[in-house]
């Protein structure tokens, strides 16, 4: 043991400790640091502790880079973690300085770890420093203890280290035991993700969900952290979380469960197929990225869809927190490897998720479930972000297809779309530190300049077509027919993301924003309304992916206004803080704002970093353009007022090009003047002054960038 800290127990008071646990794996010193009334009205929780914690622990004299010291990983939960009777409270937030970006990002998971945390002691974690050699860091709320130990002997797959580590501390009771860990892949690329376990008691397993944007398992692995422990036996109820009116928390609780229940199957299955039913609404609407978002369909899509699931998963109960109806965490039982390290095994695969099964899938070309769930398993136990895997190697199979790289940068690899023996290969090497997988795994951003400088590709065309915004790899939306959509990855604070903003529905597909007002209204209600369940420890699924019967008929259907007002019951039953809509999305704009401003502090957070690829914005190739030649045609028709006839396929895309770089850049201005931000994307001191974060070094920043 190289340290130990003992604390008095607490009991949680209206969702919160009132303290969150501060470790120096530099000078191995553990502290309790007091969380103010301040902290609470100005941050709320989760994501917004982990961000203030954030900024007061890096220098204020120089700009700390992801693999200093002086970065930190934060974990959080939030005041309405831990409910045990509200769907979709499980819910951890992580945050630190991404290797991708060099900005603050924000990553949630399932699990149990943040709730555990809390019912532990504390309201967050922090942990910053860099020790010798590599160590566990366990957190035992039963015995009110902080230990730091040495990890040598320690494998290094996330599923081996949880099970090695749920059988040393929760031998007695596997259930009170949650892993924080990652893996092999992110030790040797920068896309690495944090697991994070629960047990299954009905399967008798510990399973892994993860935090997976932005690289943090990267950051962990860096940080010679082999896993993060919490403990914690103690009989959780609604009273665990010290609520105001835990009557009424039962009441809304039990409410929201018995409408997923009864809706749930009549709508989007998520208890039954989960978010890989989108697979098939997606492609139906030709939203699906296929060929490195160079299409949005393609005629076998149906093998990834909503029916293969069905007899895939495993069938049982699936929440990745107690008492939640939805129970969308499924999993495939018994599947057998075909290839790597644990060839011819039968293991169990939390997943695959949509993300997963159009980033690894359709985005490469490959229409094989059984090749989705292999990658999904090998991602997980090597602490790999499946978002950015797949797009990242979608990318360089079509630079592979254009020729701006060959075999020789490929080492080999025959990187054709739809090589699925190529693209596991990819990530075998990624866990392995060799090969073009490391390439591949240092992302896309970084990819550009290595095939400019290494194999003279182009880089004008590498821009164009590799989906990454801010150095964060796209998730799994085509958004070429969705202004809002474009917007709602571009001005993300952390990346191109769809936990900010999913708007290509109402935009592309039911036409309910056609100004850019009402885009830019859009682009500032949701992000601050999804914002909201990251400050709380709540999951979004819940709040629309059941919706009440008679939804459709409110006036705005997209907000799902009986949930949102839910939530503020909830929130007031807690907290016992009486609260609007209004002010719980004032709470997000706060926290919002902030980021923003963070960013800003790392030097970025201005309006030429919301730039987006052009093939989120429309045709880059003549093979694109043809593909949906009708439509694109007809937009120049109608829209532009230019005839088509006798124009060649390139003078159409130069044409169309214009007109949707202009829009982008129309929409940059309308959000930016709702957000009540500058021209060039900073909040401004009135702004901030308003939010009540006008701290002394917040208002120095801002006058020394305006």
């Amino acid at each position: 043991m190289l340290a130990e800290f003992k604390y008095e127990p607490r009991k949680v008071e209206r969702g919160y400790n009132n303290r969150t646990l501060y470790v120096n794996l530099s000078s191995m010193q553990i502290a309790s640091k007091p969380v103010s009334e301040k902290m609470k009205e100005t941050f709320t929780g989760g994501r917004g502790f982990n961000l203030w914690l954030l900024w007061n622990a890096l220098p204020k004299n120089r700009i700390v880079r992801w693999n200093d010291p002086e970065n930190e990983i934060c974990i959080a939960s939030g005041p309405l973690g831990g409910i045990p009777v509200y769907p979709g409270s499980g819910k951890s937030i992580a945050v630190s300085i991404s290797p991708l970006t060099n900005m603050v990002v924000d990553s949630n998971v399932g699990g149990y770890f943040g709730p555990y945390l809390k019912f532990a002691g504390w309201d967050a974690l922090e942990v910053q420093g860099k020790p010798k050699s590599e160590v566990v860091i366990f957190i035992d709320g039963d015995q009110c203890k902080v230990q730091v130990e040495t990890a040598d002997e320690l494998p290094s797959e996330a599923h081996l280290i949880t099970d090695i580590l749920a059988e040393k501390y929760g031998k007695d009771n596997p259930l009170s035991i949650s892993v924080v860990s990652s893996g092999p892949g992110a030790e040797h690329t920068l896309i690495g993700c944090l697991n994070v376990s629960w047990y299954d008691a009905a399967r008798r397993v510990h399973r892994l969900k993860q935090a997976g944007r932005g690289g943090i398992g990267t950051v962990l692995r860096n940080k010679r952290i082999k896993a993060i422990v919490v403990k914690y036996s103690g009989r959780i109820t609604v009273e665990s979380n010290g609520p105001a009116d835990a009557a009424l928390v039962k009441e809304v609780g039990t409410a929201h469960n018995r409408e997923i229940r009864m809706l749930d199957p009549k709508q989007n299955e998520m208890s039954i197929v989960g978010s890989p039913q989108l697979v098939s609404t997606m492609n139906n609407f030709d939203l699906l990225p296929v060929n490195n978002f160079r299409y949005g369909s393609h005629p076998e899509a149906e093998k990834l869809g909503r029916e293969v699931y069905r007899q895939k998963f495993h069938k049982g109960f699936d929440g990745c927190w107690m008492g939640c109806a939805l129970s969308c965490a499924h999993v495939v039982k018994d599947f057998e490897l075909k290839t790597g390290p644990y060839k011819g095994q039968k293991v169990f695969v939390t997943g695959p998720e949509y993300e997963t099964a159009a980033a690894v899938g359709s985005n490469c070309g490959i229409f094989d479930v059984d090749h989705v769930i292999e990658m999904n398993f090998y991602c997980d136990i090597y602490g790999l972000d499946t978002i950015s895997v797949g797009t990242a190697t979608a990318f360089a199979m079509e630079c592979y297809e254009m020729g701006l790289i060959d075999k020789e940068a490929t080492g080999g690899l025959d990187l054709r779309f739809g090589n699925k023996e190529a693209a596991l290969e990819l990530v075998h090497q990624m866990a392995r530190g060799e090969g073009f997988g490391v390439v591949v795994g240092q992302g896309i951003r970084r990819m550009k300049k290595i095939f400019a400088e290494k194999y003279g590709a182009d880089p004008v065309i590498m821009n164009d077509i590799g989906m990454e915004a801010k150095g964060l790899e796209f998730s799994e939306y085509v958004t070429k027919e969705s202004l809002a959509q474009q917007g709602g990855y571009g001005l993300t604070l952390k990346g191109p993301q769809h936990d900010e903003a999913w708007l290509i529905f109402l935009d592309m597909v039911h036409n309910l924003m056609p100004t850019f007002e009402q885009k830019a209204e859009s682009l500032h209600w949701f992000p601050m309304w999804r914002t909201w369940f990251g400050l709380n420890g709540l999951c979004k699924l819940p709040w629309n992916d059941v919706v009440p019967e008679n939804n459709k008929q409110t006036k705005e259907p997209a907000k799902v206004m009986a949930h949102v007002e839910n939530y503020a019951k909830l929130f007031y039953a807690v907290t016992g803080k009486k609260v609007t809509v209004d002010d719980l999305i004032l709470m997000s704009e706060r926290v919002y704002n902030f980021q923003r401003i963070f960013n800003l502090r790392m030097g970025y957070g201005t309006r030429e970093h919301d730039a987006i690829p052009y093939r989120a914005v429309g045709p880059v190739t003549k093979e694109e353009y043809e593909s949906r030649r009708e439509r694109y045609d007809k937009q120049l028709k109608e829209k532009l007022g230019i005839d088509p006839a006798g124009k060649s396929t390139e003078e159409k895309i130069a044409i169309l090009r214009r007109h949707r770089e202009a829009e982008y850049e129309k929409l940059k201005d309308a959000v930016y003047k709702r957000r009540g931000w500058t021209p060039n994307g900073i909040p401004t001191i009135e702004k901030v002054k308003a939010l009540g974060i006008d701290f002394p070094d917040v208002i120095a920043l801002l006058k020394n960038n305006t």
